[in-house]
């Protein structure tokens, strides 16, 4: 039996000092941890470790060559790993800690593992705002590597029952601190060579980032480039049933997912959720994956979701809901 085919006792360990200290000890002894972030939760190792980020892409059956995210408890642990231009180190004064990711380019001091980082000279790096996240953090005293806690491909985890449906016995504790407040993953950012890159819409809108730097953001998307950190691959945060995307109304024997207030609604018999009946972007990042997973879970063919606008969050919901749709 393979290692990531090992079953193990999956502790559920709750977000109180005791909790803390167990998964900060779980995780300098290379084991798999997931915790709560701001965005969703995410599946933490030992980022220094190759042995404990190797057991992250075997739990997540995830891909060798997208790299992982490595979190730090604040600005001065963060530039231990990577070197930080103008504009990166005002981007991590304006929004950490918080929901956004830069990638820089390694510190001759950097600790994160090659595997980690996919054999690059660059490095992905996020100091996270919840409170619980930051205490393990700097309780482990490491960078510590923390994909979503999900399967590779399939909807990203915002609660630990979450988790659990997806890691349990694959993973060696979660510490539940209930629904992440977010709801989509961190903003992705590359400050490398010469303007920063967007290379992935998440909790910090384009306009926050634009608005620090003084310039437009670089979109990346040429065809066929090599990820150069999470989230770029074509096809993810994928359900099982078929996603049909900018829908009006839906057809028979499709589930429905819309957003505000809606003048169709579902047909009769079908399930049916909304983002947020008020419009609210906010409120249908938080959603969205709980609601995905929920259908999804009811085993449709298809799941038809409501148009969602271009604007603040609603381009990083659009971004993971064209994923979800992706061919696969």
């Amino acid at each position: 039996m393979r290692r990531d085919e090992t079953r193990r006792v999956t502790e559920r360990l709750r977000a109180d000092a005791q909790g803390i200290a167990r998964a900060a000890e779980l995780l300098r002894q290379g084991r798999l941890v997931a915790l709560p972030t701001e965005t969703v939760y995410g599946l933490a190792a030992d980022a220094t470790s190759g042995e404990a980020v190797a057991g992250i892409y075997g739990a997540k059956e995830r891909p060798s060559f997208n790299p992982l995210i490595a979190h730090l408890p604040d600005l001065a642990a963060a530039r231990r790993q990577g070197l930080f231009d103008a504009n990166a180190l005002a981007l991590a004064k304006a929004f950490w800690p918080g929901p956004l990711t830069l990638v820089v380019p390694v510190s001759g001091g950097c600790e994160v593992s090659e595997l980690a980082r996919a054999g690059l000279g660059s490095v992905a790096l996020r100091v996270p705002a919840h409170p619980v996240a930051r205490a393990i953090l700097q309780a482990a005293d490491r960078p510590i590597a923390a994909p979503s806690a999900n399967r590779s491909g399939r909807v990203s985890a915002t609660s630990a029952a979450h988790v659990l449906e997806d890691l349990d016995g694959r993973i060696d504790a979660v510490v539940d601190a209930g629904p992440t407040e977010v709801g989509v993953e961190s903003t992705i950012v590359a400050c490398l060579d010469g303007a920063p890159r967007l290379l992935r819409p998440g909790g910090v809108p384009r306009s926050a980032i634009e608005g620090v730097i003084g310039r437009p953001l670089v979109l990346a998307g040429e065809a066929g480039m090599a990820p150069i950190s999470p989230g770029l691959l074509a096809s993810h945060y994928a359900p099982s049933a078929g996603v049909r995307l900018d829908a009006q109304a839906p057809r028979p024997g499709e589930a429905w997912l819309g957003f505000g207030p809606e003048p169709h609604g579902a047909v009769p018999g079908n399930p049916a959720l909304n983002l947020s009946a008020t419009g609210d972007l906010a409120e249908a990042a938080a959603n969205l994956f709980g609601h995905l997973r929920a259908l999804d879970a009811l085993g449709p063919a298809m799941i038809a979701v409501a148009a969602i606008p271009m604007q603040g969050l609603g381009e990083a919901i659009n971004d993971r809901l064209r994923r979800a749709a992706a061919p696969r």
